[in-house]
């Protein structure tokens, strides 16, 4: 398989296949599998009506679930290129052997279904588009995640928890801008009611790349956090004007004040984003 296909692509690709059939067409894809493994075969009324050696339910559901993935991923046209010397009944007939079964198996277990008990057959179907069904919310969930994680730029820590047990409470950060534009820098942070710092905020700044230590800082305008035991989202948003910038500051400023004031604070979901345009 191409090592240019993401497994998200793949995914994403086998949803829209999975799906493409609405309510009207529930038999199609059935019926042309049906069409396409039980070509010039010939069954009696007898061979129709008889159930024994058939597919299993549990088992025909997995391996029309696959059958219905193979036909997603086979529409892919790296996928396509690269099984090239199969055709589609090639592949179907492999995956039901995959499962243990022959075509001949497949043939007798579709035609029965087909012919002589639909409304089983509806509800099988209704079970793989159930599967179907799980594995696009899972897929969605997963994009979403990634999606997620490629657009942080933020490569500080994930987590930040007062005291600490590290011993260390420094929430210091330096992250490098490399294009101008918009930044959003979001986070969740929790305050509790024993918290005795004195007026805990957030400070952050810019500065270019070429005046890091001895350039003019450009701070962002900041916020004062709740202090109520309950998370609330945070959000500093600021535009960069060079090609190369710095980012710099604290998630967790405070006055001075005496090193045994309890500090009770959590600090998570930290993301810094861009945008070309202006601030949302």
């Amino acid at each position: 398989m191409s090592n240019n296909i993401s497994k998200f692509t793949l995914k994403k690709q086998m949803r829209k296949t999975a799906f493409k059939l609405g309510s009207i067409f529930r038999f199609a894809f059935l019926f042309l599998i049906i069409s396409s493994l039980i070509a010039g075969s010939c069954y009696n009324r007898k061979s129709q009506a008889d159930k024994k050696n058939l597919i299993p339910e549990k088992d025909l559901i997995s391996l029309l679930t696959d059958i219905y993935i193979a036909d997603g991923l086979l529409a892919l046209p790296n996928i396509n290129a690269w099984s090239s010397n199969l055709d589609s009944i090639t592949s179907y007939i492999q995956i039901i052997e995959k499962h243990g079964y022959t075509k001949d198996i497949m043939d007798k277990t579709m035609n029965y279904y087909f012919v002589n008990d639909p409304k089983t057959l509806n509800k099988i179907y209704d079970q793989v588009l159930g599967i179907l069904s799980e594995m696009e919310s899972r897929v969605e969930k997963q994009t979403a995640l990634e999606q997620a994680r490629i657009s942080n730029l933020w490569r500080g820590k994930d987590f930040y928890s007062f005291p600490s047990s590290s011993g260390n409470d420094s929430t210091i950060f330096n992250t490098t801008l490399y294009r101008p534009g918009i930044y959003k820098l979001s986070f969740s942070a929790t305050l509790f009611p024993d918290d005795q710092t004195i007026n805990p905020r957030p400070v952050a700044y810019t500065c270019s790349a070429d005046s890091l230590e001895t350039g003019k800082r450009r701070f962002i305008n900041s916020i004062e956090y709740l202090k109520d035991g309950h998370p609330h989202t945070y959000s500093l948003s600021f535009r960069v004007l060079t090609d190369i910038s710095y980012l710099r500051g604290w998630l967790i400023y405070y006055e001075d004040q005496p090193d045994d004031l309890v500090k009770d604070i959590q600090i998570e979901n930290i993301s810094l984003t861009y945008s070309s345009s202006v601030v949302q």
